[in-house]
This record gives C-alpha cells, sequence and structure tokens, in this order.
C-alpha cells in the first residue's frame, strides 16, 4: 500500500491540475479520446460525420439546382435533404445524451476520487501521525498546530500535511504559469518588433520612389 504522504500529495496535486486546467476542458479531452477508441460510441460517431457529409453534398447540389428549370431533380433532392436533416438531428440528440451521461459519469467519479477522499482520508486517519518533528526542536505552540486535530504531539497529522500539500502545489502551479505567461508575452513583443522592423524599409523604400517621380 502507498504511503498515505504520497497519496494526500498526489490527491491534492490531481485537485488543483483539475482546477487549473478546468474540469470541461478534461472533460472535451476525454470525450474526444473515446471517440477515437473502438467502442460502440465511436462507431455511432463515425456513422453522424458520415451523414453530414452527405448532407452538405446533397444541399450544395440542391441550392445549384433549380425549382423552375429542373423541378424533378429539384424535388428528389429535397426530400432526400430532408430525410438526411431528419436523421442527423436524431443522432446529433443521441449523441448529445451520450455526451451529457458521460460528463456526469466523470463528474461522478472525479468528486469521489478527489473530494470525497479529501474527506475521508483526514477523517479516517485523523489519529496516525504522518512523520514525527525533532524532539525538542519546536516550541509547544507549533507542535501542538503540526498535529491538529488528534494527532499525538509532536508529530505532523494528515490535516496538516494535507494543507501543506495543497498550499505548496498552488505555489508552484501559479509560479510557472506566471513564467510561462512572461515567456510568451516576450516572446509575441520581440515579434511584434520583427514585424515593425520589417515594415519599414518597405515604407521608406515608398518614400524614395515618390521622391523619385516628382
Amino acid at each position: 500500500m502507498p504511503s498515505l504522504l504520497v497519496v494526500i500529495f498526489v490527491i491534492e496535486l490531481f485537485v488543483q491540475l483539475v482546477n487549473t486546467i478546468g474540469a470541461a476542458t478534461i472533460n472535451n479531452l476525454l470525450w474526444r479520446i473515446a471517440l477515437s477508441l473502438p467502442i460502440p460510441l465511436s462507431a455511432k460517431f463515425a456513422a453522424q460525420r458520415k451523414k453530414q457529409k452527405e448532407y452538405l453534398a446533397i444541399r450544395r447540389e440542391l441550392n445549384a439546382t433549380s425549382s423552375q428549370d429542373e423541378f424533378a431533380k429539384w424535388a428528389r433532392l429535397r426530400r432526400q435533404h430532408d430525410k438526411l436533416l431528419e436523421d442527423l438531428e436524431k443522432r446529433k440528440r443521441d449523441l448529445d445524451a451520450a455526451k451529457t451521461k458521460f460528463d456526469r459519469t466523470l463528474t461522478t467519479v472525479r468528486v469521489v476520487a478527489t473530494r470525497g477522499l479529501q474527506w475521508f482520508l483526514p477523517f479516517w486517519y485523523s489519529r496516525e501521525p504522518m512523520f514525527w518533528l525533532p524532539y525538542g526542536w519546536f516550541p509547544y505552540y507549533v507542535e501542538w498546530f503540526a498535529s491538529f486535530p488528534r494527532a499525538p504531539l509532536g508529530s505532523v497529522s494528515i490535516v496538516v500535511w494535507q494543507w501543506a500539500c495543497t498550499g505548496v502545489i498552488k505555489l508552484v502551479i501559479e509560479t510557472v504559469m506566471a513564467i510561462v505567461g512572461l515567456v510568451v508575452a516576450t516572446r509575441q513583443k520581440q515579434q511584434e518588433k520583427q514585424k515593425v522592423k520589417q515594415g519599414m524599409p518597405a515604407a521608406g523604400a515608398g518614400d524614395t520612389k515618390a521622391e523619385e517621380a516628382k
């Protein structure tokens, strides 16, 4: 069984990554992955894409056909168009229902695997010490706080370890995001400067030609 220290750290890391990336973004990514797997759902999606291509082809041909000059052809295309449109709408409703069920299942699993464990583990292991502080190094109030709420005095409780993991992970993520944002902003400024430099010679050449024409 993995150490509680590692389990708590992994749970908090996963929670903070979900909060940073966004639950909807993760759901959409997993949905796309599911549609690429050899499962009945992906087959339905492929059939819907095929029907959509057929519908667009019929629609283009219908728009290019005159209802007055080629009425028989136009009427046949119109029937095919309406039939495909009805079929597409039904398939879309089925896929939307499957997507809603998929999102609901992912949300349930994510809540149980994160929020549920965030509450259950500190409750169940509230008396278990994560590790012990060096004896005599810290004053009483520090040892009391580190063992909050019910761990042995002189140890670090699971609750305090959870708080520490959350704080450190948040700090690291915010630092990485700030660095990435700074790098992206710097590159954008460099690209803008290069565009300005590339545009200046062209403008200068235009002024020279205007003077020669005079």
